[in-house]
């Protein structure tokens, strides 16, 4: 078929001669796609912006993981995954870290479509081969489609449900045609960002099932060695097939990735001042504002560094579970949310290093700000019938401020009448229904280091008369009872983006309220569901940022969570042995994507006598 190319800023677009294979339509032939047409890279980039083309290669990275682990297979509600074992398989298309939701060519070096997005059609490159030699086809990608539709976390089945059909047109040409009616915006960036399988490797093996034996992957890393539950080590395929390509110039530089497992982040800790590991994101603020006083750091061998992280921060909350009959009064919610006095936390635990958070999208443009604007009423007063009260006239819902140095009695009789309006009276002091029954508020936690913060909530709540307390598990029963639903409250973090999509029907939507999936709180709300979908059919990027705002402002007065705090930083400490472009892109601190070991900082430790 003869091709006509258009060339237009950062996108090539090829126009169709009319065909039958097409029906006549106008096909858009790219090396990339975005969720908006916006592509920063042309066609013909040689290397991406924030690499080091001349970075050297060798040497290794190592850091730690939390938790034991009994997998390398992480695609299956099957036990607890080993530390970045998604490493090992690549996907169609892949992602950059200066780009917020653009996608470019890796196993498939162009993407077809037409402009409704209605299908995608892949081109894989022909050289493209599985680690233990065998080529990639469309078949792989077809079986890989199928077998995470049908054995895969169930949570796939809500992204899936627009997937019509998958089928191979040729050795390395593979068609996803999209259902009628369905938003088909994301739906060809879905596609390309599946993961592929070998489907010969997978031919007789239980894909539903754990196993340490992850099967052959396509990308540069592969499985060197692993320690059930303590250690895993990856190195780095010096027969990858793709180290020709552009998009892969200055990265995945070192020889071995090498993960270290906890039980807990104290253990981790002491195992990075005794030297047992190299590199360490810390989440602790204590730690990070007290600890790092260690001969290591005071002889210059560990290095202390704030990254400036430009994603959205993570909105971390005690999130509720809106299955359990006690909290479905929003007054009850809204109580026991007044007991948690971030203001006293963040003084006195947190050393004033966190911000709180009021938002799903803290500190960006999806932020929910003062009352609705004209173009959020528009979408919010159709659901009037369906909102939380106050949606179309007050302010975005904040967290009540409390005073640093205690909860005030006016919070505390505040909180008292809700529970009184609710039905949860003091009899001989302890809240009760009519019943008889208890209020009881039980925390679920892993972390030792997490009972300091859960504590105080803990300890107010009892002073209101509700029957509060934390229980402690280990990380593999945390992890099983979280994905069972067996829990009153837990910390969750629900981890948007710039662009959101379809995934937001994982955390939010109704569907994924009873089946094992994102949405923990357990989140049913018709209100919520439609602006979900006016986000996922937003035409432009301004029409996406307004239904984001109007669902931020409708989940925030849902109520599903105690807000926690964030930080719009990275607190990295490392053996001064790597290094990294500057400035660093904007949406990822790439510590194992690219960074690279510096044998001239090696040397000039050495050469002090400290390594």
């Amino acid at each position: 078929m003869r091709m006509f190319t258009l060339r237009l800023p950062a996108l090539c677009v090829t126009l169709a001669l009319p065909a039958a294979v097409w029906a006549q339509e106008d096909v858009i032939i790219a090396h990339g796609i975005s969720t908006f047409g916006e592509l920063k890279y042309d066609a013909d980039f040689e290397l991406l912006d924030y690499v080091n083309p001349d970075a050297p290669k060798g040497g290794e990275f190592s850091t730690w993981a939390i938790g034991s682990f009994d997998t390398l297979h992480l695609y299956t509600t099957a036990g607890t995954g080993a530390a970045s074992a998604a490493i090992l398989f690549e996907p169609l298309m892949v992602a950059t870290a200066d780009e917020p939701d653009a996608l470019y060519g890796l196993i498939a070096e162009t993407i077809e479509y037409p402009a409704d997005r209605s299908w995608a059609v892949f081109n894989m490159r022909p050289e493209a081969t599985f680690s233990d030699g065998t080529p990639i086809t469309a078949d792989d990608v077809v079986f890989t489609f199928n077998i995470l539709s049908e054995k895969g976390i169930p949570a796939l089945r809500s992204v899936f449900a627009d997937f019509e059909t998958v089928e191979a047109i040729g050795t390395h040409r593979v068609r996803f045609d999209f259902r009628d009616g369905a938003n088909t915006r994301e739906l060809p960036m879905t596609a390309a960002g599946l993961p592929v399988f070998s489907e010969d490797w997978w031919a007789d093996k239980d894909f539903s099932r754990s196993t340490l034996e992850p099967g052959p992957g396509s990308a540069p890393y592969i499985l060197e060695s692993v320690d059930p539950g303590r250690q895993i080590i990856y190195t780095r395929n010096p027969d990858y097939w793709g180290w020709h390509l552009p998009i892969n110039r200055g990265r995945h530089n070192f020889d071995t990735l090498r993960f270290e497992h906890y039980a807990d982040g104290t253990a981790a800790f002491e195992g990075f001042k005794a030297g047992a590991y190299d590199f360490r994101v810390e989440n602790t603020s204590a730690i990070w504002a007290l600890e790092y006083d260690f001969p290591a750091v005071q002889e210059g061998r560990i290095v202390k560094r704030d990254y400036p992280d430009g994603n959205v921060s993570n909105a971390q909350n005690f999130l509720f579970n809106l299955r359990e009959e006690k909290f479905a009064d929003p007054r009850v919610r809204e109580a026991i949310s007044m007991m948690f006095n971030f203001e006293w936390t963040n003084r006195t635990q947190f050393y004033g290093l966190y911000e709180r958070s009021k938002s799903f999208w803290p500190g960006s443009p999806l932020e929910a700000v003062g009352p609705p604007s004209d173009a959020e009423l528009a979408l919010l007063e159709p659901l009037a019938d369906l909102l939380p009260e106050g949606v179309l006239t007050d302010p975005a819902l904040e967290p009540i401020v409390n005073s640093p140095d205690r909860i005030s009695r006016s919070v505390f009789r505040e909180a008292g009448r809700l529970l009184d309006e609710a039905g949860w009276t003091v009899q001989d002091g302890l809240r009760r229904n009519a019943d008889g029954e208890t209020l009881d508020v039980s925390f679920l936690l892993f972390s030792t280091a997490f009972e300091r913060i859960s504590n105080p909530i803990v300890e107010n709540l009892k002073t209101l008369g509700v029957n509060a307390q934390l229980e402690r598990v280990e990380v593999s029963q945390f992890v099983e009872r979280r994905r069972s639903f067996d829990f009153d409250m837990l910390t969750s973090s629900f981890v948007n983006d710039l662009s959101p999509g379809l995934s937001l029907r994982q955390w939010f939507g109704s569907e994924n309220a009873m089946v094992p999936s994102r949405n923990l709180a357990g989140l049913q709300s018709e209100a919520v569901d439609a602006l979900i979908e006016e986000v996922i059919n937003a035409a432009t990027r301004e029409e996406m940022q307004v239904a984001a705002r109007a669902l931020d402002r409708v989940l925030r007065a849902e109520r599903i969570g105690i807000p926690q705090w964030y930080k719009n930083s990275n607190w990295v400490a490392y053996v001064d042995v790597f290094d990294h472009p500057d400035p660093l892109p904007p949406y990822l601190l790439g510590e194992t994507d690219f960074w690279w070991y510096s044998e001239e900082k090696e040397q000039a430790l050495r050469d002090r006598g400290v390594y």
